[in-house]
């Protein structure tokens, strides 16, 4: 058999070939049960020119339908400032992989120091990790450092109002580690206070996991819970809107633990899922419980400022069965995403984003309320962005005629519910549109019942 973009000649095939112990190719693979071999060709398409293949992809792309996105839910239609691709573009950052070699990897060293710095301000914590995966990831790996701070306790508990792509996401990491996942209840929208600390009272439990703001849209009110956790020595992890913390408390500031989520919400655009960033940052204490790498400054032989790796808690550098997580790579690139744009925005800016989108948000709820069709699900919670709001209406059938006329109205929640956002991106004139659109749904319903 050929095998058109291999480099071996048939000599190095045949010298491989005798170090196996084989006499071809295909007896690498004598073990594979006879009715798993596939003995037909591939059905591939034929192949295409480039001017084909541009063609074929544009054709494609015809059958994405943009809509006007009044969604959340954990991806938020934030804007991105053009600087921000033209940097992460250049070839030093966009080709780079992972700094071992300190001596040719100062730039990326310093903006992953520089991330790391601006993730500790904004949560207000004392370290960061040079990111993760996404921000579901980054709430299982707090999961397991609870645990493996407790020692001897695997009970965590995950808040009702959690994100429930999360809580997902946690409950696997844990099934795999042994870890058992309790959930509290919610009151109201909000986690229960008396079912939090009626479990926690137990003293067998190594974390809880509530998130700020939760699923609904809420900004809980966490008084006393840090307290609470610790006078039973156990962790609060608060998973968070990136972007949120530059209006709301922080978790430093609620005294929480450890603080994780996902970084998408700092001008990384939705991308259809991805890629995305997580972040972790935590007490000093907990630093070698922390998974990932953190970079570090330093001084070099000639006294000048220098970056290097100063821990990598994961299973490459250290025993297997010490490794506080396998994480292989720190996303380093949508790192650099979000340090370019929050030292774009700084403090001002992230509070002017998050003041749009609550005047926005808060309009659009006061509207839709106004229309009589629509009452707040938790009245008298507050919200910063995005707000649940339960409906007489057929929502499938709302929805469907929203994005008929361009508007990605909300997402279904529950039978009733509704759970919609606004960010800085959305315009008076586009909530406006939404506003009229329920309304003219709302009349031709009438209509069609009368």
């Amino acid at each position: 058999m050929s095998y058109k973009y291999f480099p071996h000649t048939p000599d190095d095939i045949r010298a491989m070939l005798n170090t196996c112990g084989e006499k071809s190719l295909d007896d690498l693979y004598k073990d594979i049960p006879e009715e798993l071999v596939l003995k037909r060709e591939y059905e591939l398409p034929k192949a295409m020119s480039e001017v084909e293949i541009r063609q074929f992809f544009n054709d494609l792309s015809e059958y994405n339908r943009p809509l006007t996105c009044f969604v959340g839910a954990g991806c938020y239609d934030h804007y991105s400032p053009s600087v921000i691709s033209s940097i992460i573009s250049r070839s030093e950052f966009l080709t780079s992989y992972t700094p071992y070699q300190a001596e040719i990897s100062q730039g990326t060293l310093q903006y992953i120091f520089e991330y790391q710095s601006m993730i500790a301000t904004l949560t207000g914590m004392e370290v960061s990790n040079a990111s993760m995966y996404d921000g579901c990831t980054a709430t299982a790996e707090a999961m397991m450092m609870a645990v493996s701070a407790a020692k001897k306790r695997n009970k965590v508990l995950v808040s009702a109002t959690l994100n429930p792509i999360v809580t997902r996401v946690v409950e696997t990491y844990a099934k795999f580690h042994g870890i058992t996942v309790e959930t509290i209840a919610e009151e109201y929208g909000v986690t229960s206070r008396e079912d939090f600390e009626r479990k926690v009272a137990a003293d067998d439990v190594a974390g809880v996991i509530v998130a700020a703001p939760n699923f609904y849209g809420i900004v809980e009110d966490y008084t006393g819970w840090a307290d609470f956790c610790h006078s039973h020595k156990t962790l609060l992890i608060m998973n968070c809107v990136a972007s949120a913390l530059g209006a709301i408390k922080s978790p430093g500031e609620w005294d929480a633990d450890i603080a994780v989520g996902d970084g998408q919400s700092l001008g990384i655009p939705m991308n259809f899922g991805g890629p995305y960033v997580g972040f972790l940052a935590t007490r000093k204490a907990l630093i070698r419980k922390m998974p990932g790498r953190i970079v570090g400054a330093t001084t070099d032989a000639d006294g000048k400022r220098a970056f290097v790796l100063t821990l990598q808690a994961r299973e490459q550098h250290i025993r297997r069965e010490k490794a506080t997580s396998n994480i292989c790579s720190n996303e380093s690139l949508m790192a650099l995403y979000v340090t370019i744009y929050m030292a774009l925005m700084g403090s001002k800016g992230l509070k002017d984003v998050n003041e749009l989108g609550y005047s926005g948000a808060h309009y659009l709820a006061d509207e839709l309320c106004k229309t009589g069709k629509f009452t707040p699900a938790f009245p008298g919670k507050p919200f910063l962005n995005e707000f649940t709001l339960k409906t007489s209406l057929d929502i499938d059938s709302l929805q469907d005629y929203c994005a008929e006329l361009g508007m990605q109205a909300g997402l279904k929640i529950g039978d009733d519910t509704l759970l919609l956002c606004v960010t800085e991106m959305r315009s008076k004139a586009e909530i406006d549109a939404l506003i009229e659109t329920v309304k003219y749904y709302i009349d031709s319903e009438e209509e069609v019942q009368k």
